[in-house]
């Protein structure tokens, strides 16, 4: 397994080696590491060789112009996407191209993985697997997702085996705002101080360096509905669990031109106040890391002129939505998917420009 993880230094290293390649605001700061304002996800893509091939091409150029940040989940193509990942950055760090040090790496556990592909029967395959095993109940699996404390520690093993790695940059629950269709809210409050007990665990035993969670609605609702996650209450959580000194450092949520519910959606309650995720975050010192950049490709065309009006100096729709995504006051890193060298090559380019102005953001929010 590949030794070490992600360092001030050794991100700061990458930035200045990239300094002639990219924009120097395309780095940011956080949590004393350098991230790159575009990582790469892997969720996309079917679970085959050829799919694997694509990936490991893309990844290999995304790390060699300019991402420092790469994101996957263990079920991300049945445990697939965190094996090329594993295998890319083990080459390159034997090859000498770059260093461990250089490069976050996140992932995510709280969905029931399968191995390779889709089992004949997924549900005798999470009966074997899962409940005999001992590491959840059925009553722990809601919509194939599940957070029990065995299964999480489970979960962070097998993925530090796929990528390679004695520790992982970056750990994520992953969407538990599903546990929440079928549990209580004090139910599922018990649920999260076990698996963030579990992730503290982690922290002191050097498998991880931070947690958070990587939600796909939890963030983006009413404060009404049923599946609304709270900042301030996870915070409460990992104090709890970890002390003053906890390791709840970071969060991963949908944003983008479509879903702009991070910075306009007033749901979270801070003190007498109610705002938004982006400022609660930053309240709290959390690093925002915002997932589908481009809508899984749904923003890559068609745009409204506005928009390019707005963001000008880019070449596409899909940069104009990348650099929306990037230029977001409180936005760490855009993530996006990238399974060929072309997407990461035209992406990337991005890279070389500053973030859009606050002039430029602001016309998009201006009434027509």
């Amino acid at each position: 397994m590949l030794p070490g993880y992600a360092t001030p230094t050794g991100t700061d290293s990458y930035r200045q080696r990239l300094a002639t390649t990219v924009h120097p605001l395309h780095f940011r700061r956080s949590a004393d590491l350098w991230l790159s304002s575009i990582g790469l996800g892997t969720y996309l893509g079917d679970p085959t060789p050829q799919t694997d091939e694509l990936y490991a091409a893309a990844i290999r150029q995304a790390l060699v112009r300019g991402c420092n940040v790469l994101d996957a989940a263990i079920n991300y193509r049945h445990q697939r996407s965190e094996r090329v990942i594993g295998q890319v950055l083990t080459a390159l760090v034997r090859e000498q191209v770059l260093e461990r040090e250089e490069i976050v790496v996140a992932t995510k556990g709280g969905y029931v993985a399968f191995d390779g592909d889709v089992p004949p029967d997924p549900r005798a395959y999470v009966q074997e697997t899962v409940i005999k095993t001992g590491l959840a109940s059925a009553d722990d699996i809601v919509e194939w997702n599940c957070i029990a404390p065995h299964y999480i520690d489970n979960q962070v093993d097998c993925s530090l085996r796929n990528l390679n790695l004695d520790r992982l940059d970056i750990y994520y629950l992953h969407n538990p705002e599903a546990q929440l269709q079928k549990c209580s809210r004090p139910e599922f409050t018990r649920r999260i101080e076990a698996a963030f007990t579990v992730l503290e665990e982690k922290v002191a035993s050097g498998k991880i360096r931070r947690y958070g969670t990587a939600t796909w609605n939890g963030y983006r609702q009413q404060p009404t509905a049923r599946d609304a996650l709270f900042l301030i209450d996870l915070v409460e959580i990992a104090e709890r669990v970890g002390g003053k000194d906890h390791h709840f450092k970071i969060v991963q949520l949908p944003y983008n031109l479509g879903m702009t519910e991070a910075l306009t959606q007033k749901n979270q309650r801070v003190g007498d106040n109610t705002i938004s995720v982006l400022e609660a975050a930053h309240d709290f010192g959390i690093t925002v890391m915002a997932s589908a950049s481009i809508l899984q490709g749904r923003l890559a065309h068609s745009l409204p002129t506005t928009v390019s009006e707005a963001l000008s100096g880019l070449q596409s729709d899909a940069q104009r939505a990348l650099q929306f995504t990037r230029s977001t006051p409180g936005i760490t890193t855009a993530l996006v998917g990238m399974k060929s060298v072309a997407h990461v090559e035209h992406n990337l380019a991005v890279a070389q420009l500053p973030p859009a102005s606050l002039e430029q953001f602001q016309k998009l929010f201006r009434p027509q």
